[in-house]
């Protein structure tokens, strides 16, 4: 059996990261294992065709169980099965999210995962146009841009919000996150800047840094209570190798925590359920699941006017709080100046969209195996708005998105409220719409989750407890959701993580 010194499971987000931080050492030697294929499809690079990519041959089309509280529906979870993951078929928006998102993790029993500890990672991982600041860094590998051209519906958004009182923000990753503004993106000339673009591809010349894709692993391999290797799929054949120092699962908040209780690891009744001997009872494992719940508020307009080609649709938006004395934004709405739906003739209808998403949502859901066959997918229960506070959110959202159309701002653009519609103006008919069409904004983590608890999966070195030479590095880690999208947090989690892999290596010998 083949051996290196690490095993990278999953070229996503963070193991991209990962992959390419422990590589900088030429004496250490990394493969990396990725179930999806390149990234070498239009799609992907064009920033403006990512929805073409849901559903598509590189989608691991997720989707989640009835959902009680959405009517019964099952939600459609799109994650990237290709180098880049997620990242490669994501809305490219960066936002790192709230102070208090990270000092609660520290609050929570993580030591070092504060604003303050970790803030010199998202220097370290970006390069952005704006140049080096207070509160950016310009000699990372991931790009981050400005809207080019933005669009002029976006701009009268923006003015919408402020007619509406809300103050202008013209860097959400600045000083403060509240008010209304611009997005940057992960965008580099006009195309997507996917995590496998910023940290794999510069790395895929080095000898040190091995990649198998369409390389499915399928259990991590043990000898008594430490991981030594793991078994995979490639081309229908089953193979073994060895890692002489770490296995890192970066797979994600569905990959990691299914791969983990295939493994052994888990909850040992629902382990010992689907006939898998059970090596370590870790109740937590797919547990503490947590996505932005999120609502679509949608208007015709006067004229239909095509984006730029370097635009990712979601140019502009807005942070607010609805509750009293918050820490943090508890709503964000997003803005696309486009329908997102098509009409019969394949022509996009003259419109605009409202995006209204609650932040940080009570409503907590989990993952179990469906079967002790990695083929088949695991059981989703994203319980949406299984917490009534979240629900009341919403209502208070389409409420804001509602104020917003009608501003001022959009005179001349707005012509009709084409959803949820205008005789859709109480409490109890906007529930009823949220319930009829409430979706995910994509951004599931939390099944692995850091802390000392009895439910913690890895400690806050993201080591998983009770095992040996075995760590999750990826957005499951996350004890709590971030108040924003999550892929600059998922990829400063595998800065940090390759991070201590290092110095515990350089510690231990």
């Amino acid at each position: 059996m083949i051996t290196y010194d690490y095993v990278v499971v999953g070229a996503g987000s963070s193991g991209c990261v990962v992959a390419n931080r422990l590589t900088e050492d030429p004496e250490v030697s990394v493969l990396l294992l990725e179930a999806g294929t390149g990234d070498d499809h239009t799609a992907i690079h064009d920033p403006r065709a990512y929805v073409q990519l849901f559903e598509s041959p590189l989608d691991w089309a997720y989707v989640t169980a009835p959902e009680p509280d959405l009517n019964g529906r099952s939600i459609h979870w799109p994650r990237g099965k290709v180098l880049g993951g997620t990242s490669a078929m994501n809305a490219m928006m960066y936002i790192r999210g709230n102070r208090a998102d990270y000092d609660h993790w520290a609050n929570l029993g993580n030591p070092g995962w504060g604003y303050d500890d970790i803030f010199r990672y998202f220097l370290k991982s970006e390069r952005n146009s704006r140049g080096a600041s207070r509160w950016h860094g310009a000699d990372g590998l991931l790009a981050v841009t400005d809207p080019e051209a933005p669009h002029p519906y976006s701009l009268a958004f923006i003015e919408a919000a402020v007619q509406l009182g809300y103050d202008r923000n013209a860097d959400f990753n600045g000083a403060r996150q509240d008010g209304t503004g611009l997005f940057q993106r992960t965008i580099k000339d006009g195309m997507r800047c996917s995590s496998a673009r910023a940290f794999l591809h510069p790395a895929r010349s080095r000898k040190n840094l091995h990649l198998m894709a369409s390389a499915k692993v399928t259990q991590v391999l043990f000898a008594g209570k430490r991981a030594t290797g793991v078994r995979y799929t490639q081309n229908v054949n089953t193979q073994k190798v060895g890692a002489s120092r770490e296995i890192i699962l970066c797979g994600g908040t569905i990959n990691s925590p299914q791969l983990l209780m295939l493994s052994g690891i888990g909850p040992a009744d629902h382990l010992q359920s689907h006939g898998i001997q059970v090596l370590t009872d870790l109740p937590g494992v797919g547990q503490n699941l947590q996505d932005h719940p999120m609502t679509r508020f949608r208007c015709w307009t006067s004229a239909y006017r095509p984006v730029h080609s370097s635009s990712n649709l979601v140019e502009a938006g807005l942070f607010c709080s609805v509750g009293r004395g918050l820490v943090a934004p508890d709503i964000y709405m997003h803005f696309l100046p486009v329908a997102m739906v098509e009409t019969r003739n394949g022509k996009e209808r003259a419109a605009f969209s409202i995006a209204s998403v609650v932040l940080r949502p009570k409503s907590r859901g989990s993952l179990q195996l469906q079967s002790r066959d990695p083929a088949i997918a695991p059981v989703i229960h994203a319980k949406y708005f299984s917490e009534h506070a979240d629900l009341a959110l919403m209502i208070e959202a389409l409420k804001i998105a509602r104020g917003l159309a009608r501003t001022r701002a959009f005179d001349g653009i707005f012509v009709e409220e084409a959803a949820p519609g205008a005789g859709v103006d109480s409490d109890a008919t906007l529930e009823a719409y949220v319930r009829e069409t409430g979706d995910t904004l994509f951004h599931p983590v939390g099944t692995c989750k850091m802390g000392t608890d009895p439910l913690a999966v890895v400690d806050p070195r993201l080591r998983v407890h009770g095992v040996e030479a075995l760590r999750v590095i990826d957005a499951s880690v996350m004890p709590t959701i971030t108040t924003g999208p999550t892929n600059a947090p998922a990829i400063v989690i595998g800065e940090k993580g390759a991070e201590m892999i290092k110095a515990d290596r350089a510690a231990n010998g």
